[in-house]
């Protein structure tokens, strides 16, 4: 996405993802600051957003939002056109077929993460 970015991880705790996010953040703001001329003027990464994934359903239905997200925002009009996307390492580990399942039995909705009834990214 030109403007954000979905993963789902499992960790035992949030705190190793915050420092990980943080030092990526940091790195590649810094750098496309400094490639841009904008160093100190232009905030590039600033917050991210945890949800937990409460069980398989869930973990589907999150799954199945991330890999539409690049259709959603119009990017592309199917989810395989989007390149840096997870579903293609889906596809080729279990097939078109058990990806349809998925989507037909987990749909994706506005909101993946429960509770977020704004249907946030």
């Amino acid at each position: 996405m030109t403007n954000h970015y979905h993963f789902v991880v499992g960790v035992q705790s949030l705190e190793h993802v915050s420092a990980v996010l943080q030092h990526l953040h940091g790195t590649t703001a810094r750098a496309w600051n400094l490639e841009d001329g904008l160093t100190g003027r232009r905030q590039v990464w600033y917050k991210f957003r945890d949800c937990y994934v409460r069980d398989e359903r869930h973990y589907y239905h999150a799954l199945n939002y991330l890999h539409y997200n690049a259709v959603k925002h119009g990017y592309v009009e199917s989810p395989y056109e989007w390149p840096w996307s997870s579903v293609h390492l889906y596809r080729d580990t279990y097939g078109r077929e058990w990806l349809r399942e998925r989507w037909s039995k987990y749909p994706i909705g506005d909101a993946w993460c429960y509770g977020d009834e704004g249907g946030n990214d």
